[in-house]
């Protein structure tokens, strides 16, 4: 008579005969011959396996309170091994767990456990594995839950973040203050530009007002001059002559006593003297 067991698609079936090991069945019915074979089901799936709190010394002398994750599977060719080499594979894990978390927090300073949880995970998962592997079972994960320090470092972590929070709100207000006056100054620079341009727009102005200014008077004086040169062009020698008398009369009123005259005023005064000569001449011939 054979003895039939089902065998789930996630299992393997380790096959034991008068107490020796003759092999591994996959999934689907399996026949055990009754009182000669032993059937043990392996379970394939990944599983965990959760370390409670554990209090380890680092390497600084801080107690430190520890909780974690370990994730394992049996290999597929070495699944006999995790029944016939360890009696129990999940107890065995975690008890090695337990010890191997002491060794490396041991090696570590407090700061450092804090700050490297992922370095910590590799460390535990290479140790682990490194062990388990002898069993058929490979260590995938290991994944720190909680950290606990003790009390009075978790007040002074708290003051610190607490200062450090304080040193932040500090430089991010002096940094606004800073960009406030660079704003503020350049502003005042940008001002100062455009009132030295604007400055400098109207000196231009005037000073092409002025320059257009003076081009004008010098032009009317120049057109004046012009006048005065055309209207004296048609004046004759009498009429100068009588105006250099008119001007002479002008000087006998004034109370001066004496008078200077250019060596010009005699060559103005040539054309009367020499009408006065020829109508002396003209008299004696008559």
């Amino acid at each position: 008579m054979w003895f039939i067991k089902v065998v789930k698609q996630y299992e393997k079936l380790v096959v034991l005969r008068f107490g020796r090991y003759v092999g591994l069945r996959g999934p689907g019915l399996r026949l055990l011959i009754p009182f000669l074979d032993v059937g043990r089901k392996i379970d394939m799936r990944e599983s965990f396996v959760s370390i409670p709190h554990q209090t380890n010394i680092t390497k600084d002398n801080a107690p430190i309170s520890i909780d974690f994750l370990i994730y394992s599977r049996v290999l597929e060719d070495e699944a006999q091994k995790s029944v016939l080499d360890v009696q129990d594979f999940r107890g065995a894990i975690t008890g090695m767990a337990t010890t191997t978390l002491r060794a490396v927090i041991g090696d570590i300073l407090l700061d450092d456990v804090l700050a490297k949880r992922e370095e910590i995970n590799i460390r535990l998962r290479t140790k682990l594995d490194e062990v388990t592997l002898r069993w058929g079972v490979k260590v995938t994960a290991v994944e720190i839950r909680e950290i606990i320090p003790p009390k009075e470092i978790q007040d002074s972590m708290n003051r610190q973040m607490a200062a450090e929070r304080v040193r932040r709100a500090v430089i991010l207000e002096a940094e606004g203050i800073k960009q406030s006056k660079i704003t503020v100054a350049e502003g005042e620079k940008q001002s100062a530009i455009l009132k030295a341009e604007g400055g400098r727009q109207a000196a231009i102005l005037e000073a092409e007002g002025e320059r257009q200014a003076a081009v004008l008077r010098a032009e009317g004086f120049s057109m004046a001059l012009d006048k005065i040169f055309a209207v004296a062009k048609n004046v004759d020698g009498n009429t100068l002559s009588l105006q250099y008398f008119d001007t002479l009369k002008a000087l006998g009123n004034s109370p001066s006593t004496k008078w200077v005259f250019p060596m010009e005023f005699t060559r103005m005064l040539q054309p009367f003297f020499n009408t006065l000569n020829q109508q002396q001449k003209d008299s004696g011939q008559g």
